[in-house]
């Protein structure tokens, strides 16, 4: 808000530091890299300011601007569509599955709901066409009034631009959104130095000014710009000379609006009437806006007196003067006035092109119940679904149930609009909206719904043992009032059962396989869903070896493209589980995509950090530790994003596969004493078997039995505990302890012989190889490798091939165990399994081979994201499809191929694959 002064710098008074780092942007996007930059401060502070500077020094380049505003944070995707306007012409030129995607959340296209990250992917890749002839710099002000579908895919794009010559500026209050953007470079505005704060006070008075006043203001304004040019507008005569009233507003921020209210005051009802419309409508249309005049009965006389005072620019667009002027001639209106300015607004809007905000406005327009304008609120949020607004949806929901007549509709409205917020992630609101439900008259099946519904949020934020017994009690209650959902809950009980594991307080997952059980037999037509409930009881009721045959059905009917929103997130991290426990690796591989395909298109934030960490395992266990990478990053900002406290589960497998104890041991110390006070038992057994495999490849066996046996002391933390057996055998036998490496065998054996699996028998052959010698244990040896290497469990056929060529170097058969060796040597490498890596060089020095030190080191010369972008290209895959593949632009897969063929010293891609060899990076 500061003026430039007539000096040498020709910048913002007192924001030297602030512009020189904002000029660094634009010449980072002059040669060819992108830039991001989180701008926060107070209002007033300068921040809009600081984007004009920005705008008026980027000669040559693009400019795209979106402001946040109140009115349309319920509109899914509204800020994104206004920012991504003027480059639409270029949507054709977006691979198609992108430009579907893009278009259907605009509005532009029909189809069906668009996943929420390929949605990111086409802006990036849209703004990256814009960025094809000219920098181009995006300009996001007041962010944190941003609808959260558009909030959230500009975060993604954030953290994602590298080679686009894309500047992104995103500007929001202090303490206000503080996670979204959590992560971005930031630069936090201050008040003005206290000499540049009195020479703009200067500049803004147009006589003396006591110095006792002066010094008020200048005390009170704290070197906030806004306020140190306002508050001598707002002061009269008296003020000046004899100070502010002790009356006035003491904040700082309401001083201001006070100021602006009294600038509002003195202009013509009309004037006022037309602020007021303006500040009603989110889009800035000059025409829609006359058009809204004219059916209010406002004249063009009346923007007059407004822009002398001012207030408002009225040219292109609607541009208020300060986004408080908005606010303040916005909520200072009278209700009839604001119902008013609404009415005229949804008159004008168009409902075949703009339903939805037609809809927004009659909503604001109703003076009462009005079941009509409920109901297209309703059809809106069906929309709204439809396009992954999931919090538009809850908030057009939420409105329903607010002009909703009939009680009994009311409190329907409410409870759906309560599940979307618990979809969406924000339980609080969710917590809040059935607080005011269970207020109403309800009925049983109303009643029961809410305590499902809390009991629902408290795990999905937590995580812990407390929603068990809360949901074990809901799912009975509803079995007399509505079958389905009962059976529904009670596979929310078992979810939540083996969370808790063994540190269930009260009810453990026996119990609930029992009541479900019992529930199962009122079931004439049995769902998916049923037959999964089923499969998990008999599992805790009877065992594995009865359960197996059962619950391999239930995950194939799981494996198929017709699962609705509430079967992605209800069912499908528990199919997944059961694929992993079964030893099914490929029918784990499609469930966990199929989940994280379900809950990103419908940007269910309640279920993504959970369907993101589980699907890091399968890239971990198949070797992908560079994919697992990328997916932890996503995991870091999906969390952020979500009002969720789920334990680093991912973060600590992958530190544990790469053998990194500085990286896992206190992520482990840290996360295991977290999960004990929340009560969750499976994560207890994780890290238990995190910490097993780490010291396993580190060859400290005495320390992984122990952690081995803790990963394996409650059988009922499925899938964990498994691995936790694996690791305890290995670990037993290398520490001498083999009484309990043969039982912990038995209990695999048990498990694998139902299972059947190439996996399955993989593994148990290798385990039980290790307790036998002579030509028992090299047939089962033989045996693991032939059944591993029909798999895609990468990681287990390179650990049997070290545990043969440690056992053949035993027997004194150096040549033959330096060929397994060298097998496994080269893929623990490529994985960047360094510790294994390491724990087979010093085998093969022990049989006489000097490996070289160049192969890790090449390696490591490229990043995990290169080495990734490197296999993909020699998989034949182009710029746009890994760009697809990775979420990045296909000009950052460039920038990135740049870089990897300058590494490996190659020019072209059919060389890559030589390259990446000879440095066992393949």
């Amino acid at each position: 808000m500061s003026p430039r002064p007539n000096s040498q710098w020709p910048g913002l008074r007192g924001r030297r530091s602030e512009c020189e780092t904002l000029s660094g942007l634009i010449q980072a996007a002059r040669s060819g890299r992108s830039a991001v930059l989180a701008v926060r401060g107070e209002p007033g502070i300068g921040k809009t300011a600081l984007l004009e500077y920005l705008a008026g020094t980027a000669s040559g380049s693009r400019i795209l601007r979106v402001s946040g505003v109140e009115s349309q944070m319920e509109l899914a995707f509204a800020g994104l569509q206004q920012l991504c306007d003027p480059l639409l012409g270029g949507l054709e030129r977006l691979p198609t599955p992108q430009a579907d995607a893009l278009g259907t959340a605009f509005g532009l296209r029909t189809g069906t709901p668009p996943d929420r990250f390929l949605i990111g992917l086409a802006a990036l890749s849209l703004l990256a066409e814009g960025a094809r002839e000219q920098p181009l710099l995006c300009l996001v002000d007041d962010a944190q009034w941003l609808d959260q579908a558009s909030a959230l895919v500009l975060a993604f794009v954030a953290r994602r631009l590298a080679a686009e010559s894309v500047v992104l500026v995103i500007a929001a209050r202090t303490s206000v959104d503080q996670q979204r953007w959590a992560g971005l470079p930031q630069l936090t505005v201050r008040g003005l130095p206290d000499t540049d704060a009195e020479t703009l006070l200067e500049s803004a008075m147009t006589g003396p000014l006591d110095d006792r006043v002066r010094h008020r203001i200048l005390a009170e304004a704290h070197g906030n710009p806004l306020a140190l040019l306002e508050l001598p507008r707002w002061l009269s005569a008296t003020e000046l000379t004899f100070g502010p009233h002790t009356a006035q507003p003491r904040t700082l921020l309401s001083r201001m609006e006070e100021g602006f209210r009294r600038q509002l005051e003195p202009l013509p009802e009309q004037s006022r009437r037309l602020l007021l419309t303006a500040a009603a409508d989110p889009l800035g249309d000059v025409g829609l806006l006359w058009r809204a005049a004219e059916r209010a009965g406002i004249g063009v006389e009346a923007a007059g007196p407004a822009e002398k005072a001012g207030l408002i620019e009225l040219r292109e667009t609607v541009r208020f003067r300060h986004p408080l002027v908005r606010s303040v001639a916005y909520r200072s209106a009278a209700a009839p006035e604001r119902q008013a300015a609404h009415r005229a607004l949804a008159e004008v809007t168009n409902a075949d092109l703009d339903p939805d905000r037609r809809a927004w406005h009659r909503a604001h327009a109703a003076t009462g119940p009005d079941e009509g304008v409920a109901a297209e609120l309703e059809h809106s949020a069906g929309r709204a679904l439809a396009h992954g607004g999931l919090a538009a949806a809850a908030a057009f929901l939420e409105r329903a149930a607010m002009l909703t007549p009939d009680a009994g509709d009311r409190a329907e409205r409410q409870l759906n609009a309560a599940q979307a917020m618990l979809h969406g992630g924000t339980f609080d609101a969710a917590v809040n909206l059935l607080a005011v439900a269970e207020h109403g008259p309800l009925s049983a099946l109303q009643r029961a719904r809410i305590d499902v519904l809390r009991a629902q949020i408290g795990f999905a934020s937590l995580r812990g043992n407390e929603a068990l017994p809360l949901l074990l009690v809901a799912a009975r209650r509803l079995e007399p009032l509505d079958a389905e959902l009962a059976l529904d809950s009670y596979v929310d009980a078992l979810t939540a059962a083996l969370f808790a594991g063994r540190l269930a307080s009260g009810p453990g997952p026996v119990e609930v396989a029992h009541a479900a059980r019992n529930a199962l037999t009122s079931a004439a037509h049995p769902r998916r869903g049923d037959v999964l409930l089923r499969g998990v009881a008999m599992l805790f009721a009877d065992g594995y070896p009865v359960a197996a045959p059962l619950l391999r059905r239930a995950t194939q009917a799981f494996d198929s493209d017709d699962l609705s929103l509430e079967e992605g997130v209800r069912f499908m991290w528990l199919a997944a589980v059961m694929a992993s426990d079964l030893w099914d690796e490929r029918a784990w591989d499609r469930l966990t995509r199929r989940h994280l395909k379900i809950v990103r298109a419908a940007g269910a934030l309640s279920a993504l950090p959970l369907a993101l960490n589980t699907r890091v395992f399968v890239d971990l266990f198949a070797g992908e530790l560079a994919a697992a990478s990328a997916l932890v990053e996503e995991i870091n900002a999906v969390t952020e994003a979500a009002e969720s406290k789920l334990t680093p589960y991912a973060a600590i497998g992958l530190a544990a596969f790469r053998g990194h104890e500085e990286q896992a041991m206190p992520l482990i110390t840290a996360s295991r004493h977290d999960v004990v006070a929340r009560g969750e038992g499976i994560g207890v057994s994780l890290t238990n078997w995190a910490q097993a495999l780490l010291y396993n490849g580190l060859g400290r066996y005495p320390e992984a039995c122990a952690a081995g046996r803790e990963a394996a002391a409650f059988p009922a933390e499925i899938g964990v505990s498994n691995w936790g057996l694996v690791e305890l055998i290995e670990a037993a036998v290398r520490a001498g302890d083999r009484p309990t490496a043969t039982a912990a065998f038995e209990q695999v054996s048990e498990m694998t012989q139902a299972s059947g699996t190439a996996w399955a028998l993989g593994v148990a052959a290798r385990s039980e190889a290790q307790l036998h010698e002579g030509t028992k244990a090299e047939d089962l040896y033989r045996v693991a490798i032939d059944r591993l290497g029909r798999t895609d469990v990468r990681t287990e056929l390179a650990r049997a091939r070290l545990l043969y060529g440690e056992w053949l170097r035993r027997e004194g058969r150096r040549v033959e165990a330096r060929e397994q060796l060298r097998a496994a040597h080269g893929a623990f490498t490529a994985m960047g399994m360094d510790a294994f890596a390491e724990r087979t060089r010093r085998e093969l020095a022990a049989t006489g081979e000097t490996v070289r030190k160049r192969t890790v080191d090449t390696r490591q010369d490229l990043t995990a994201q290169e080495l990734h972008i490197a296999r993909l290209a020699t998989q034949g895959l182009t710029n746009p499809e890994i760009g697809a593949e990775l979420f990045i632009s296909p000009r950052t897969v460039e920038w990135h191929m740049r870089k990897v063929f300058a590494k490996l010293g190659v020019t072209a891609r059919k060389h890559l694959r030589e390259a990446l060899e000879a440095t066992n990076a393949v």
